[in-house]
């Protein structure tokens, strides 16, 4: 089954920026692009939050407190996709954790009961 493994995370002052990587392995059951693949976090005692969220189709969505901050992208040649973070805040700390689905597009693509493969996560820290 497809395995997602997370790299950049680490801690950062107010105002800096990441940038998280995640590799997907996978097997042909599908064309390399026909899958969604979305980023949420998690911090301890809150729910798990959808931050956002690319299509096979190359839409994207994006949380609320994101918006404007953060970039989701992929690299379908890598099998990786990516999350370009700026003007981080310590709101952002959060364990940040990339999930995927063999479906092109999901109605609901910050649904975290929609995606079928998981990585570990990788943790960011903001603080001064």
């Amino acid at each position: 089954q497809p395995q997602l493994a997370e790299s950049g995370g680490g801690s950062v002052q107010p105002g800096g920026s990441l940038t998280l990587s995640c590799e997907l392995s996978i097997f042909k059951y599908t064309s390399d692009e026909t899958y969604s693949m979305a980023w949420f976090r998690q911090s301890p005692g809150k729910e798990r939050e959808g931050v956002a969220s690319i299509d096979s189709f190359g839409s994207t969505t994006y949380g609320d407190s994101v918006q404007g901050r953060f970039t989701i992208s992929r690299d379908n040649t890598k099998n990786t996709l990516y999350l370009q973070m700026n003007s981080l805040q310590p709101e952002d700390t959060a364990r940040y954790i990339c999930a995927m689905d063999l479906f092109p597009r999901l109605p609901d693509p910050f649904d975290s009961q929609a995606y079928a493969y998981w990585g570990q996560g990788t943790q960011v820290t903001v603080s001064s």
